[in-house]
């Protein structure tokens, strides 16, 4: 790891910002739980006294975006004023801890919620400028660090019961052999994909028969569709898409979390017949027992169970590891504490055998998680077989360097950084509440109303007893 210019460098300042995107207009990304999401990221970006910034996101739908926002700005302080190398190489477990054991803000925590997803903004933002420093893509990044080096970077605690940094270090020295060349079949073919942007729950089953034909035309194989809301209506749906896939392209289902467990189990065996590859989400993201039963009753079938883009920590996955509750493990690049706390949880799926199939139907999600598996090829598990990154193709063009798809495959970037900086008419025209594109969306009326003319009597009578 260089100290090039490190010792000079400090954080000068923090920005975050509000964008949200009106997605729910054409019901982009809705599921059986989420009826009408607007994309949207709290968008962090780190000043330094040298001109380089960082630039982190996380993901939300909508409403409850200014809450995180408002997360990152209390945590602020803990990272303005400091030095890089405070910062960056063996010290970012350390700012890590420091994010998330803040003394007051940790008890509205601790390590998951709105708290850990500001932490995941600056933490990506982070490792976004320790790229650009070096001049690599993030994946280059983690892929050239020596094991003790990148190991240096994760919080083990509570995590140790089951994967040490001795064991770590191991695991990576293990795959040194045939790095280079797998790097090189990285950026001649890239990283298999799947899409899930023909199957959304609000869209009619000719639009979802019509994209289907559009993805296979691209050289698509794996299809997601968002199931749950409605059993006959799912049988429906997924003999439609049966029909256009054929017996040989791979068909997922999401729940998104809207079903008990024996009601999972049920409908599933009810599906089971359109030979799904896995179900994701099929119920409570935090209930790991009752994922684990649900796992054990479908094997028979021949269908996975799939979670993790809503799993709060490396903890949660710990269990879910040791349960046995999880097949596929979908791991969301923002929705724990960043790049640090993602890759505590890539190796502790390594040495329980289970797949990393990351979660990426959001804002910035697509840019992101291509780094995490392609490190994860060359440097983890030498490895593709059962494993495939999400694909849908929501709001790229927000960004300088989306992701790149080729034959439905990811192939890695090699411009410096973690590929999240949006363009700035993007933040402008949509950030929230009085960009542009939202004031053109309030003159329209419709469902998108001004926040300043919006009326909430109990707020406009704060001495009022509202307790009958």
């Amino acid at each position: 790891m260089t100290q090039r210019l490190y010792e000079a460098t400090r954080i000068r300042g923090l920005s975050v910002r509000d964008i949200r995107f009106p997605t729910s207009l054409r019901l982009d990304g809705s599921d059986a739980i989420h009826h009408d999401p607007d994309y949207s990221c709290a968008y962090v970006v780190l000043f330094t006294n040298a001109g380089l910034k960082g630039h982190g996101l996380t993901f939300t739908v909508g409403r409850g975006n200014e809450l995180v926002v408002a997360a990152v700005k209390s945590l602020a302080h803990l990272v303005v004023g400091k030095e890089l190398k405070d910062l960056l190489g063996h010290s970012m477990a350390t700012i890590w801890r420091s994010l998330t054991s803040e003394s007051q803000l940790r008890w509205v925590g601790p390590e998951k919620g709105v708290i850990h997803l500001a932490v995941a903004a600056i933490i990506n933002a982070l490792w976004d400028l320790w790229a650009r420093q070096e001049q690599k893509p993030l994946w280059k990044l983690l892929v050239d660090m020596e094991p003790e080096d990148l190991v240096e970077t994760i919080d083990f605690r509570y995590i140790t019961d089951v994967l040490t940094k001795v064991e770590a270090v191991q695991m990576l020295k293990d795959m040194r052999k045939g790095k280079e060349e797998r790097e090189a079949f990285m950026l001649s073919n890239g990283y298999p994909a799947y899409t899930t942007a023909a199957g959304w729950l609000g869209y009619s089953e000719e639009k979802v028969k019509t994209l289907c034909q559009q993805y296979m035309s691209q050289g698509y194989r794996h299809f997601k569709i968002k199931v749950g809301h409605n059993l006959e209506d799912d049988k429906k749906r997924c003999a439609a898409v049966r029909s256009v896939l054929g017996d040989e392209m791979t068909l997922m289902l999401d729940a998104n979390q809207n079903w008990d467990v024996d009601e999972a189990i049920e409908w599933m065996k009810e599906l089971a017949c359109y030979r799904p590859h896995w179900i994701e989400e099929p119920t409570s993201p935090d209930d790991v027992l009752g994922h684990a039963r649900i796992a054990k009753e479908l094997s028979p079938l021949g269908i996975g169970v799939a979670t993790g883009e809503m799993c709060q920590n490396r903890v949660m996955f710990k269990q879910f590891l040791q349960a046995k509750a999880l097949t596929y493990c979908n791991i969301d690049a923002a929705r724990v504490g960043g790049v640090s706390e993602v890759l505590s949880i890539y190796l502790m799926c390594k040495k329980f055998n289970v797949p990393v199939c990351p979660h990426a139907g959001g804002v910035g999600l697509c840019e992101m998680v291509h780094h995490l598996q392609v490190w994860d090829y060359i440097s983890v598990t030498g490895t593709t077989e059962g494993r495939l990154v999400e694909f849908a193709n929501i709001l790229a063009e927000h960004f300088k360097t989306p992701a790149i798809i080729r034959n439905s495959h990811y192939m890695p970037h090699r411009t410096p950084g973690y590929s999240v900086e949006m363009h700035d008419k993007s933040l402008q025209a949509y950030e929230f509440p009085y960009g542009p594109a939202w004031k053109e969306l309030y003159k329209q009326g419709g469902k998108y109303k001004d926040p300043a003319t919006a009326k909430c009597p109990l707020l406009e009578r704060p001495n009022q007893d509202t307790t009958r």
